[in-house]
């Protein structure tokens, strides 16, 4: 079994404001003889340390404080009493301090070791120490003192309201002056509208979170300079702060952690649409395929700051706690060899999906076939990706498994048409009726943005079951290849109709060439 003891920081108290901290110089796994030292303290405030073995400590530590309490309450409590600190000596020569007749402490060579001088030097200082510091706490104790230090409080409330207040309404005029960014023009992408709406979501939040740690810094901070005004309240701010300090460190790295993710979430959404609105990187035929590369690059670096900032932020309070993190990275490389060893597949995975992201293969909102599935891509890392089929499955794919991808919307699409028509069907009326219904969609403005280039009438392409088989061609905008498809199908059935020109259903045509079959059917048809 091995016993871990954690350096816990004492307070002091030595300005209101901010005590003077001093720990226990404890070691982990040190022994019983080990020297340490500890504070003794008057109203909150450290009056001077002492030192001894670990096992020894505490008690005379306890034996000493309770000497000071006594004395200090029965000098505090006699409004004449004279104060009278005389140094003895016991039988083996070591300083012995008194105050008002009563034994306070000895002095001892560890102790005069924390200072680096002899036990006499010390004994002498910590006479003259304890004749200023005494004196001192009765004189704070009296009601004029009392009275200035409670105008003091009054005041330092009085500036807490006003801070608070002023911060208060600067919080409401910065939520209130910022707006969603309306399209300004209507080349505008949507995209750019959105990006824009989270960039302004990310900062607000992140200004709420730190007006709300400004706020606790106001109330607390403020409270805690007047716990610190009060010879009675001293100790109260010493234990707070003993019992709050780590928690309160612990609470603003995790918070300052998640200001920083949001502010790196805003700032990524803001490069990307600056990226996006750059005049000199976008062209017509890249805008789209831009605004979607864009999209995935921008979810994947939101993802690797967020685990980078995690990291940082766990490592700064594993410090706090007191844990040597050093041994822990030391520790932590070692199990990630034995771990990328073991997981030789996620680090397949990171690889090929850093190469499909980098290589443009796909990315967040294109139409993509990896095997015998496909769908919509709906979330892409390093690690996996996600589409959903058409029957609104969402498929996971590790990124390794992905060897052979089919895009069905990168940069343009296709509507592949085959159209039949009765073998009795006049071709080249069929053929002229199919380029008029493409040539009059491609001009309606409903479907010319959607439709890049005229419809290709490719002609016959093949002698089907169902009669001639008429292939067309229509390159669209990504994705948009199934409404021009089901738009130029009804259209068509519209335009056949009135033409007269039939589509036909599956048809076969049977021939029997058995004679000798044939012979008997017809005999028993005669007889």
């Amino acid at each position: 079994m091995v016993v871990t003891n954690f350096d816990v920081s004492k307070a002091t108290a030595q300005i209101p404001i901010l005590p003077d901290l001093q720990s226990p110089k404890l070691g982990i796994h040190d022994s019983d003889k080990t020297i340490v030292n500890d504070s003794i303290y008057l109203d909150g405030r450290r009056l001077f340390q002492i030192a001894d073995t670990r096992a020894n400590l505490p008690q005379r530590l306890e034996n000493i404080q309770q000497a000071v309490d006594t004395i200090s309450q029965n000098y505090f409590q006699t409004p004449d009493a004279k104060l009278k600190v005389q140094i003895d000596h016991a039988a083996n020569g070591s300083p012995i301090i008194r105050v008002n007749g009563n034994y306070l402490m000895t002095v001892t060579k560890e102790d005069a070791n924390i200072t680096q001088e002899d036990p006499e030097s010390l004994a002498e200082k910590l006479k003259q120490l304890l004749l200023q510091k005494l004196p001192q706490a009765k004189q704070e104790r009296k009601t004029e003192f009392l009275i200035y230090q409670g105008k003091i409080a009054g005041a330092a409330v009085l500036g807490m309201i006003v801070i608070s207040w002023g911060m208060y309404r600067w919080q409401c005029r910065s939520r209130n002056s910022v707006q969603p960014t309306p399209p300004t023009s209507p080349a505008t992408k949507p995209i750019t509208v959105q990006l824009n709406r989270q960039q302004n979501r990310h900062i607000q939040e992140a200004k709420r979170r730190l007006f709300q740690l400004g706020q606790a810094i106001i109330w607390g901070g403020g409270s805690f300079f007047i716990l610190g005004l009060f010879p009675y309240t001293r100790s109260l701010q010493t234990a707070i702060l003993r019992a709050a300090k780590i928690p309160l460190q612990v609470g603003i790295v995790l918070l300052l952690t998640y200001v920083a993710v949001r502010l790196t979430y805003a700032l990524t959404d803001r490069f990307a649409s600056a990226l996006i609105n750059s005049s000199t990187l976008l062209t017509p035929e890249t805008t789209e395929r831009l605004q979607l590369r864009v999209s995935t690059i921008s979810g994947v670096t939101k993802s690797i700051a967020t685990f980078a900032l995690l990291v940082v932020g766990t490592l700064l309070t594993l410090t706090i706690l007191g844990i040597d993190v050093i041994p822990l990275l030391a520790g932590a490389s070692l199990v990630g060899v034995a771990l990328s060893l073991a997981s030789q597949s996620l680090i397949k995975d990171a690889i090929n999906g850093f190469l499909i992201i980098l290589e443009d293969q796909y990315a967040l909102g294109d139409v993509i076939n990896v095997g015998e599935v496909g769908g919509l891509v709906e979330n892409l890392n390093l690690r996996m990706t996600q589409v959903r089929d058409a029957e609104g499955r969402l498929i996971t794919i590790p990124n390794s498994e992905i060897k052979i991808v089919a895009n069905l919307s990168s940069r343009w699409s296709r509507a592949d048409l085959n159209i039949p028509v009765s073998y009795q069907t006049n071709i080249d009326k069929a053929l002229e009726l199919i380029e008029d219904i493409a040539f009059k969609m491609d001009l309606d403005p409903l479907w010319q943005e959607q439709i890049v280039e005229t419809p290709k009438v490719l002609g016959v392409d093949n002698f089907g079951d169902r009669g001639l088989i008429i292939r067309v061609w229509i390159k669209t905008q990504p994705l948009k290849q199934w409404d021009v498809a089901r738009e130029f199908r009804r259209r068509l059935k519209i335009a056949f109709d009135q033409a007269g020109v039939s589509i036909p259903l599956p048809q076969q045509a049977i021939w029997v060439n058995d004679a000798q079959l044939l012979k008997s059917q017809f005999d028993d048809k005669v007889n």
